[in-house]
């Protein structure tokens, strides 16, 4: 891990691993079960390995410090902080790695390597440059030693590679590859370090060591060769493990895999335009310094970070960036060729062309990317999009969606509940489920317009299969508010039917209740009546008048009687002051009520039924805070607003009241919504009691 002089290269050679799941406890169970004494020895040989990281990274930290301070004003400062960084997080995620694992070998590699690089390569820079400058002794040494320093360090790679992610290798066959790339190395690096045509990487325009005795230009050939060939190899170990693994070490590989991809691609871009900008030498330090952050999150933290959504969004965005980029260039190229001069057309056509393609090729991009690396979500997006096709072609039910997801996530357990009024919630039957906070299973709200419409429940505990639901409900958002609306129509739909049995069995019982008055109270005393009439009539007429007028005196007291039970049959009936409109109706109630009564209503006239309902809220409304409220006041209002005719009853009692089956206002919210209003009722203990009832009344 190194560079070379102001005009040289510079590779970095330490790699990254996570480790193996077997290999994340830091104390083994044989530890724990070990005698005193040797627990005793163990802790000691961690507390020293620990103690020994934290020096290297000491070391590394003091050697960069001293590298910038004479870096700082002869070279690019981009350049000579960022090198500098990366040495510093090298060592510091080696440090981090031995602390949780001493015997981790990604941890030394760190470290050493670490240690390396700011040494031979950083302060070696520094010092060569500083001493040029100031004429010091050993600039020639220290640029011969700067300029070699990459060679060591690219070992750092093809360990990594070999023994990522748990410290091992593959497999005994791959044991020759650190041996080819020793020889490899052993051959490189005089080849290197003494060929004259090293020139141009040093100040004073010569290699010092440089000597035609040795074949360096054989030597160097042969020795990359094999060099070459064993980090190739070292890859293709990596790469095998990666199609091996399962699980959490597929998860640790990705980190380490994704770091290592874009490097792959990064570095080799810098290696060849390190000579033509400066901007090559700082990319390529932005990308080896990602390796030692993936390597620690890897190991230390993967499962904190979905690395998928990383390396998905990455290739997307990276190849959309591509493809609008190129397109962007070459219709300004067309354009300026067609137009000539007219550049600022050809520039706006060009914008124009990026912004309408941007949405759809991101879409086919998006697709290729999932079709290609994440078969399992493209497969699931697939099943949807096919799903809401034949949604919009009736072949499919909207509820389905629930199957459609069970089946994807491979979930069973999984179902949406919507909500409704308040905090319920009720299944796609439309049925209320009571019990949902007894629910074990984990909850994912679904959300329209930034209201909360119901919850998706599951008891998936694989993070992947976690977001391809979430993805699959964004994705079939559609289907899943169809069904909502569609639970919500029969909710609707069986309120009103039991409403309409509710109104038509009260009618019927009301209906009986009359007859059955009639027949045992008023309909007996007229009959009783006509019976006293007749022996009357009888006595005028053989002239035996002498029990006439007490037979009269009683039938008048049957008339009487008679009168007071059909008045009592009539309550419940729009009484007749409704004749003259809702205000002396509810003045009418206020008079014969025992608590003052402030009333207010228009002088406008309704329809028969809207003026009988809102006479009956009044009433009920009235009744409920004399018996229930221990009221002192009541308000009762009507107000015509935006078509609708607005009935209220306030008092200032207890307040608690609920809307209960079988209560009076049960038979009032059914005649309300028969003519298609509301009612609703407001009771908070201790704050009162509102009853409130809208009522359509046209303009």
């Amino acid at each position: 891990m190194t560079k070379v002089g102001a005009r040289g290269h510079r590779v970095i050679g330490a790699g990254t691993g996570p480790l193996a799941e077997a290999a994340r406890t830091p104390v083994s169970a044989s530890t724990v079960a070990a005698p005193p004494e040797e627990r005793h020895n163990q802790q000691m040989t961690t507390r020293r390995q620990n103690g020994l990281a934290a020096c290297l990274f000491g070391l590394t930290l003091a050697a960069e410090i001293a590298a910038v301070s004479l870096a700082l004003g002869v070279q690019r400062t981009d350049e000579t902080l960022l090198y500098a960084i990366y040495s510093i997080t090298l060592a510091g995620a080696g440090a981090l790695i031995l602390r949780a694992h001493p015997r981790h070998p990604i941890g030394w590699l760190f470290c050493g390597f670490a240690l390396l690089n700011a040494v031979t390569a950083d302060l070696a820079q520094g010092y060569a440059l500083r001493a040029a400058q100031e004429d010091w002794p050993g600039s020639s040494a220290a640029e011969w030693i700067n300029s070699t320093s990459w060679l060591p360090s690219g070992l750092g790679w093809i360990l990594t590679f070999l023994l990522f992610p748990d410290g091992r290798l593959l497999g005994a066959r791959w044991r020759i590859v650190p041996w080819v790339a020793g020889a490899g190395l052993a051959l490189a690096l005089p080849g290197w370090s003494l060929s004259p045509d090293r020139a141009p990487d040093y100040a004073s325009g010569g290699n010092p060591l440089a000597t035609n005795a040795v074949p360096t230009g054989a030597l160097l050939a042969v020795g990359m060769a094999l060099f070459v060939g064993a980090l190739l190899a070292s890859i293709a170990s990596l790469i095998v493990r990666f199609r091996r693994s399962r699980g959490l070490e597929r998860l640790q590989l990705k980190w380490f895999a994704f770091a290592a991809a874009a490097a792959g691609v990064i570095l080799p871009l810098t290696f060849l335009l390190w000579y033509v900008t400066p901007a090559a030498r700082v990319l390529a330090a932005l990308a080896l310094t990602a390796l030692p952050i993936a390597a620690c999150i890897a190991i230390l933290r993967y499962r904190l970070y979905e690395i998928d959504v990383v390396i998905n969004r990455t290739l997307v965005y990276g190849g959309l960036t591509i493809v609008l980029a190129g397109a962007y260039g070459g219709t300004i190229l067309l354009l300026g060729t067609a137009l000539g001069r007219q550049s600022a057309w050809a520039t706006a056509a060009a914008t124009l062309v990026a912004a309408v393609a941007f949405r759809p090729l991101r879409g086919r991009l998006q697709d290729a990317v999932d079709r290609r690396f994440n078969r399992a979500r493209y497969g699931a997006l697939r099943k949807m999009t096919a799903f809401l096709d034949a949604l919009r072609a009736g072949r499919a039910d909207p509820e389905q969606v629930v199957d459609l997801l069970r089946d994807v996530v491979c979930d069973p357990s999984v179902d949406i509940l919507f909500r409704v009024a308040g905090d319920h919630y009720v299944d796609l039957q439309g049925a209320p489920v009571d019990e949902l906070l007894a629910d074990r299973r984990d909850r994912i709200p679904i959300e329209r317009a930034g209201q909360r419409i119901g919850v998706v429940l599951h008891a998936s505990a694989d993070q992947e299969q976690l977001r391809l639901l979430r993805r699959l409900i964004e994705a079939g958002g559609l289907a899943i508010e169809i069904a909502r609306l569609q639970v919500e129509l029969r909710r609707q739909l069986a309120e009103v039917e039991a409403s309409r049995a509710r109104i038509v069995e009260a009618g019927n019982a009301e209906r009986r209740r009359i007859e059955r008055d009639l027949h045992d109270g008023a309909q007996q005393r007229l009959v009783s009546i006509g019976l006293a009439l007749r022996h009357a009539q009888h006595g005028l007429r053989t002239g035996s008048t002498d029990n006439v007028i007490g037979t009269l005196d009683g039938a008048v007291e049957e008339v009487a009687d008679a009168i007071d039970e059909l008045r009592e049959l009539a309550q419940g009936l729009p009484p007749s002051q409704l004749d003259a409109g809702l205000g002396p109706a509810f003045r009418e109630l206020a008079r014969r009520a025992p608590l003052p009564v402030e009333v207010n209503a228009p002088i406008d006239r309704f329809g028969p039924g809207i003026e009988a309902a809102a006479y009956f809220v009044g009433c009920e409304g009235l009744t409920n805070a004399i018996k229930h409220a221990q009221a002192t006041w009541v308000t009762v209002s009507a107000v015509q607003q935006n078509g609708r005719l607005v009935v209220s009853v306030s008092d200032n009692g207890v307040g608690g009241a609920v809307l209960t089956h079988g209560s009076g206002l049960t038979g009032l919210h059914d005649r309300v919504a028969t003519l298609g209003g509301t009612l609703r009722l407001e009771s908070d203990q201790a704050a009162g009691t509102t009853l409130t009832a809208e009522l359509p009344c046209g303009s």
